[in-house]
């Protein structure tokens, strides 16, 4: 299965930190945030990342050069900020089967591998990994509502009054179906091409998308205090990681 991640970004709310690199290529822990979306990836055993990019993208092509531990990586250009669906559009022509999106400016400890193989199981058209938050921070978000099946019922791209508190993290399996969706959305008020929007319409048309709840935790690195904790939770992980080797060595 191929993975796409979107990497374009300018990453406004990091600065400083992204005044000289592309958001993706911010260091937490001592590895660029798309190191860490890669790592995640190779665990699900994909074979070819394909990297939409956009701002400063150079510097990100220059760092990854054609491949990452010897998964090969295919760029596309998002040659304008249009939003979610917009990126996504520009990988069409390298997708032809289910595929994983990933959004690079997250980082996941987390069930991934239930999402992928949910969509595996060939019984939805997509599947998202999605968290419940505190409401008041449910606004920054994709908010998802569900029916009693589990599945995605309705999607609002950042509501000011959510009606759930249960969100989108940042990681989905779709069929290529979706392309036709995000040919149809139309710009939002935000005059962005929204995710969401493309969501909604193969909502519509029938298809089914299975909410996954997340088991463990993810970070969306939007402001510095993220990065910061993002790494506080990175050293966690490894100190208990470190306590696990160590008692089954003895």
């Amino acid at each position: 299965m191929k993975a796409v991640v979107l990497a374009a970004g300018q990453g406004t709310r990091l600065r400083p930190l992204t005044e000289d690199k592309p958001k993706a290529l911010v260091e937490v822990a001592g590895e660029p945030i798309l190191s860490h979306c890669f790592d995640r990836l190779l665990e699900l055993d994909v074979g070819e990342l394909l990297v939409v990019v956009g701002y400063k993208k150079e510097k990100l092509i220059e760092y990854y050069g054609d491949s990452y531990e010897g998964i090969p990586i295919t760029y596309a250009h998002q040659r304008e900020p249009k939003g979610l669906a917009h990126a996504l559009l520009t990988v069409e022509e390298h997708i032809d089967d289910d595929f994983i999106l990933m959004l690079g400016d997250n980082i996941f400890d987390a069930n991934l591998a239930d999402v992928v193989n949910r969509q595996r199981e060939d019984r939805s058209d997509a599947a998202f990994l999605v968290e419940e938050v505190p409401y008041e921070e449910a606004s920054r978000y994709g908010v998802c509502d569900t029916n009693d099946y589990g599945e995605i019922v309705e999607v609002i791209e950042k509501p000011d009054e959510p009606p759930t508190n249960l969100v989108m993290t940042g990681f989905y399996t779709f069929t290529p179906e979706i392309f036709h969706a995000c040919h149809l959305v139309q710009p939002s008020n935000r005059g962005e091409y929204e995710l969401s929007d493309a969501i909604d319409l193969l909502i519509q048309s029938g298809r089914t998308i299975d909410a996954i709840r997340m088991n463990g935790w993810r970070i969306d690195v939007g402001y510095p205090e993220d990065r910061d904790e993002a790494e506080r939770r990175l050293e966690e992980d490894y100190e208990v990681e470190s306590t696990e080797s160590s008692a089954a060595a003895e």
